[in-house]
């Protein structure tokens, strides 16, 4: 898999020795002849791991905001070491590694399980986290760029939410599957919290996979009827809003 990020373009992937999976949002072209802006938006792993190097490069990117889906107890344990950041707390609490260690325990626990719970959590990010990431888009619509999206691992929730941003700019679908897929080739598995889970348990949360984002895109379908639907209802993009988000995060 190739990524779309001309040759002559900015980095997509920042290697940072703290956040092996910080990546920049733009350089993808739009169905109507536009590219999104380097620079502009980033999605990444937490930053609470960043090493004084790392602080560095994302002083001089310029971010100023982050925006942090990670659930009360997961913020804690890694707050983000750039000062200057305003971080804005948007949770969604983790459920997958409660749920695999309960079929553990129950002696059900197989990799097709794992899947579908992997599967499952997509599902409910329709389902019952859409004001977070309702709450994400009013503060793009502020153009507080550039700033960077992240959860814990950047992967799940970060790459939903990277999912939609680019569906609302424009970007056809099998680029936006692309940059969801980049996680498998830069993101560093942390495995220490989960090790008592066995190896194809590990595989599926440790990575992402094209079903878990069509499970999202498939409880967007039955519950909305189309992704257009759910921007204009569930995420309150009216036109004037993805006008709006054009206007600051694409250009010709």
């Amino acid at each position: 898999m190739q990524d779309s990020s001309l040759k002559d373009s900015p980095a997509r992937h920042l290697a940072l020795q703290g956040a092996s999976n910080f990546r920049d949002l733009g350089g993808y072209a739009t169905r109507d002849g536009r590219t999104t802006r380097w620079r502009h938006i980033f999605r990444s792993n937490h930053l609470g791991q960043l090493t004084a190097d790392d602080i560095e490069i994302v002083r001089a990117l310029g971010v100023r905001s982050a925006f942090d889906f990670r659930g009360v107890e997961e913020r804690t344990a890694g707050v983000c070491v750039i000062n200057e950041i305003t971080v804005h707390s948007l949770p969604i609490e983790p459920t997958v590694v409660a749920s695999l260690r309960a079929e553990l325990a129950r002696g059900a626990l197989t990799g097709p399980v794992a899947l579908e719970l992997m599967r499952e959590s997509y599902r409910n990010y329709v389902r019952h986290n859409t004001p977070s990431f309702r709450t994400l888009f009013g503060h793009l619509l502020e153009d507080r760029a550039p700033l960077v999206i992240h959860c814990t691992a950047g992967k799940d929730r970060t790459g939903f939410a990277s999912a939609l941003i680019l569906h609302a700019l424009g970007v056809p679908d099998d680029v936006i599957a692309e940059d969801y897929l980049l996680t498998n080739r830069h993101y560093k598995r942390d495995v220490s919290s989960v090790s008592d889970l066995p190896a194809d348990a590990l595989d599926a949360i440790g990575s992402v996979n094209a079903s878990y984002l069509d499970a999202a895109f498939d409880a967007v379908i039955s519950d909305y009827g189309d992704v257009e639907t759910y921007l204009r209802d569930g995420l309150k993009l009216g036109t004037a809003e993805r006008d709006a988000l054009k206007a600051r995060y694409l250009q010709s």
